[in-house]
């Protein structure tokens, strides 16, 4: 009697939702101490206080929907947006201000679409974009970034009075460079690039900024040798922002809205790129739709920083418009299931026929 030979596919144990989110939760670290190194201690501030709020709200709505609360709270997704929104927010901003994100972010943005899975727009963005339209003078108070000499203007007692008692700090705050380009009418770049210190004290892009941006990278590229997600979407995204910025360089004349590589590393490029575009919920399905997904939230990205009124940034926006979008991809570029193909069915007909 002869032995089979199977080599049908074998079943690799994938991994857990929890064991994802907590791969994601590791890769934000090397951009979380990046940007308290740079920005000061509130953002681990930030990052306790969006924690323990997120964890609360989405007990409690569980509460109310008569849910088991340990078992959905131990998929840590509570936690991974609460570190993504926390991470977008400046270092400094009031208390209140991250518990009425986190409630935006879980409970309307979340739990209200019948939790994770079902959520069509990304909470963490979600949240960011409606503080950000609601509360915009505490929301773009973003800290100078760290000194020449190391030291930070606002000791952890200042930042505790500036967070929990609303006390001002004097020359804490600063324009962000993309505020600065936005802002900028006249001026050529090399000029901006003389006489901006954010600008004159980088070494690629701008002081703080390119190494929290690079510090991003570095956990995006660890998800993705994991195999979190695939190349596609994240990849699509930076290119197609790259080749806006250098298509409309204009050798850095006044109009120019900054060099590829100063769009690359400021703001929040690689967090969106690796942490928020990647969110397979709200993305596209298909490889191909992922690519179409990354690249016009690229461009779309490009557009709000240089053309938008308002908003330096666009990540968030971006993203939004494109979850939107989402399905609408999906309909062009999912694979249609075998054996129903269009050219399949004008076949079967035309047999019939005959």
């Amino acid at each position: 009697m002869a032995l089979l030979n199977i080599t049908s596919p074998h079943a690799h144990g994938p991994l857990s939702t929890s064991q994802v989110m907590r791969l994601v939760l590791y890769a934000t670290l090397p951009g979380a101490f990046t940007l308290a190194y740079f920005f000061g201690v509130g953002v681990f501030f930030n990052l306790l206080i969006a924690s323990v709020s997120a964890l609360a709200f989405e007990a409690a709505v569980l509460k109310l929907r008569n849910r088991p609360i340990g078992f959905y709270l131990q998929d840590y997704s509570a936690l991974v947006t609460a570190f993504l929104l926390a991470l977008s927010l400046p270092p400094y901003c009031p208390w209140w201000l991250v518990v009425v994100g986190s409630f935006c972010a879980i409970v309307l943005a979340k739990q209200l679409y019948g939790g994770m899975g079902l959520n069509p727009f990304n909470p963490a963005m979600v949240a960011y974009v409606i503080l950000l339209v609601s509360f915009p003078i505490p929301m773009t108070q973003w800290a100078t970034p760290v000194t020449i000499d190391g030291t930070h203007a606002v000791s952890i007692s200042e930042a505790l009075n500036k967070i929990f008692g609303g006390q001002a700090i004097d020359g804490y705050a600063s324009a962000t460079v993309l505020d600065v380009m936005k802002q900028n009418s006249s001026l050529a770049l090399e000029e901006i690039y003389k006489s901006e210190p954010l600008l004159k004290s980088g070494y690629f892009a701008s002081a703080g900024w390119e190494w929290v941006n690079i510090a991003f990278l570095i956990g995006g590229l660890f998800l993705l040798y994991k195999r979190i997600f695939t190349w596609h979407a994240p990849i699509s995204m930076l290119i197609a922002l790259a080749l806006m910025a250098a298509i409309f360089y204009d050798n850095g004349s006044s109009n120019s809205g900054g060099s590829p590589l100063f769009h690359l590393l400021s703001g929040a490029t690689m967090l969106g790129a690796f942490f928020i575009v990647t969110d397979p919920v709200t993305s596209a399905v298909s490889k191909k739709g992922r690519i179409i997904y990354g690249a016009a939230i690229g461009v779309l990205i490009y557009v709000i920083r240089v053309w938008g009124k308002g908003y330096p940034d666009g990540v968030a926006f971006a993203v939004l418009f494109l979850n939107f979008a989402a399905p609408f991809i999906d309909y062009y570029t999912t694979p249609r299931t075998y054996g129903h193909s269009k050219a399949r069915i004008v076949i079967a007909k035309d047999k019939a026929e005959k």
